[in-house]
């Protein structure tokens, strides 16, 4: 697979290992200027690196992500883009309610939502990004077998897409963010939500 890049980091590769540095105040998240009495979401910022391949139809990603969690919003994530202006991500992430969680964020036409899903215990988790047609779903496993839905959305996309990995530190000094035994394969889930 050729991989490109949207704001480029430094990556190194040890055996099955992806590592990507994420940088200081790095995210995907268009909050629209929504304020609160703790501060302003961000309007638009999309300067997390994505380190990403093209696919075109449909596909399964999965991926098992750790990091070294230090600031809240620091998070190892993998995504789907059609454009700057559409994507979705999937994160295991350090979460403002000082929990580890898969969150999941989808945006549309610049305006993202944000759902928590599960609090995980153990250190890595397993990451799925399943398409079929303008069909998507996010899964997550501890143990790389069993796979759990955590989303399930429609995008209105084209037949090639951007997928990949993305590292992030929104309100941190950045780190390291590691990838493990990167799969993306060509096929067509029987059920989505499932993951199989």
């Amino acid at each position: 697979m050729q991989f490109n890049w949207l704001n480029e980091s430094k990556v190194e590769k040890k055996g099955n290992a992806i590592e990507i540095y994420a940088p200081a105040k790095s995210d995907f998240f268009c909050g629209g200027n929504i304020t609160s009495d703790e501060g302003t979401l961000p309007a638009n910022i999309c300067n997390a690196p994505y380190y990403y391949t093209e696919v075109s139809g449909d596909f399964v990603m999965r991926v098992r992500v750790s990091l070294k969690f230090l600031s809240t919003y620091d998070s190892s994530s993998v995504m789907v883009m059609q454009d700057i202006k559409n994507w979705a991500k999937f994160c295991f992430e350090q979460t403002d309610f000082g929990t580890h969680a898969v969150v999941s964020v989808v945006t549309r036409d610049n305006i993202s939502d944000d759902a928590n899903g599960c609090n995980i215990e153990t250190d890595k988790v397993w990451l799925q990004i399943c398409r079929r047609g303008n069909a998507f779903a996010f899964h997550y496993s501890v143990d790389g077998v069993n796979f759990y839905m955590t989303r399930f959305f429609i995008l209105d996309f084209g037949n090639t897409v951007k997928v990949g990995l993305v590292a992030q530190s929104p309100t941190g000094n950045g780190g390291i963010r590691i990838y493990e035994d990167l799969t993306i394969k060509s096929k067509t889930v029987k059920n989505i939500r499932a993951g199989k």
